[in-house]
């Protein structure tokens, strides 16, 4: 959790942003939108306010496309050929907790779009040259709770436990107890302590996940939220830190199907879907994880597809990923890939993505990891 910075601290902390950073930014901005014309002179506009005040101001235009190419750079995304269709929602201008939060609900019902999801990010102030800026204190913005009764006994998510508690420690009294209650958003304006705010139902649709062939899967009573939308992970462009970011797209299927509902560390269902299948489950060699995988992303496929809401197979994706891969190299431009995100975690050597490698160069603008977010 960021403390909130004292005056007497600030001098030690403060940090100009690099003109040269910002330099290379506008001349990227400027090279991909011809119509915007020469840099030169807005370059000496932005050299010219850093020297003032140690910072400068994107135009909208910047912010847009920078958050589009941060999109464009990010590693570990296999969706990325959709990168210039993002929604950039500028919200520099709201900087109390109530406000960021209700932009960030506004955010996931603009991505949800009736089912239909769109890709989004929301932006809010960035960090001053002292480090102080919004966050909001949370992986996603939609999360489901894990309650800890006892050791190794986790009733719902129990990567979330520590933000249940969280939570819990600021007043809310928790859900119904259910292995898929919503938790609250935790955000923190600059300066500010952390604030609690309650997801309305409306903002957070929700998808029953059953299976064609299976009957009793649908009687296990999973769901699924539609939009993953990261919430810990600044956003760098040109220099400037954009500490309170949420960006979304849509979900490949096996997130759901072989994560988050099937990691060991997670939801861990393989056992409980081969139980009910009648697999033998007394040595991996009878590959009952294996079918029991293959059933559980059946299933979530065939939910997405029954509720009418954006889901990507990794059959599919894979495809397009080589499509945007081949555009970037014909543009002249370096596309970063990281081998173990991009290979999906079912039936990986079956799709195209598995039998190449990938330049993993780190590329501004970007998203930052979850590790660098706890230290800007």
């Amino acid at each position: 959790m960021q403390c909130p910075v004292d005056a007497a601290q600030r001098p030690t902390l403060w940090r100009s942003v690099d003109p040269d950073e910002a330099e290379d930014f506008v001349r990227t901005v400027h090279d991909e939108l011809p119509e915007l014309g020469p840099a030169d002179g807005r370059i000496n506009d932005v050299r010219a306010e850093i020297e003032r005040t140690g910072s400068y101001v994107h135009t909208a235009t910047e912010l847009t496309h920078g958050a589009r190419l941060a999109w464009r750079n990010a590693s570990r995304c296999i969706g990325r050929l959709y990168w210039r269709s993002l929604v950039v929602r500028d919200r520099r201008d709201v900087t109390d907790a109530a406000g960021i939060a209700a932009e960030c609900i506004e955010h996931l019902r603009t991505a949800t779009n009736g089912g239909r999801i769109r890709p989004v990010v929301t932006v809010f102030p960035p960090a001053a040259p002292d480090g102080s800026g919004p966050r909001i204190l949370g992986d996603q913005l939609v999360r489901y709770a894990g309650y800890a009764f006892a050791k190794d006994v986790v009733v719902g998510d129990p990567s979330q436990v520590e933000a249940t508690e969280r939570a819990r420690a600021l007043g809310w009294p928790g859900g119904p107890g259910t292995p898929f209650d919503v938790l609250p958003l935790v955000v923190q304006a600059a300066g500010g302590r952390p604030e609690l705010f309650e997801l309305p139902a409306d903002a957070v649709l929700e998808v029953p996940l059953s299976h064609p062939d299976l009957l009793w899967f649908a009687k296990l009573g999973l769901w699924w939220h539609a939009v993953p939308a990261i919430a810990r992970m600044p956003l760098e462009i040109g220099g400037l830190v954009y500490t309170a970011a949420p960006f979304s797209g849509w979900y490949l299927g096996t997130e759901i199907g072989a994560r988050n509902l099937a990691d060991t560390d997670r939801y861990d269902l393989l056992p409980v879907v081969a139980e009910r299948m009648g697999l033998d489950t007394t040595s991996d060699r009878t590959m009952w994880k294996d079918r029991a995988l293959v059933e559980l992303n059946v299933a979530v496929l065939h939910s997405f597809d029954r509720a009418g809401v954006t889901l990507a197979d990794h059959h599919s994706e894979s495809e397009r990923f080589l499509t945007h891969l081949a555009r970037e190299e014909a543009a002249g431009r370096t596309c970063p890939a990281d081998w173990s995100w991009i290979v999906p975690p079912v039936s990986g050597g079956v799709t195209p993505v598995f039998h190449r490698y990938y330049d993993d160069a780190a590329l501004t603008p970007r998203f930052r990891s979850a590790s660098e977010a706890s230290t800007t």
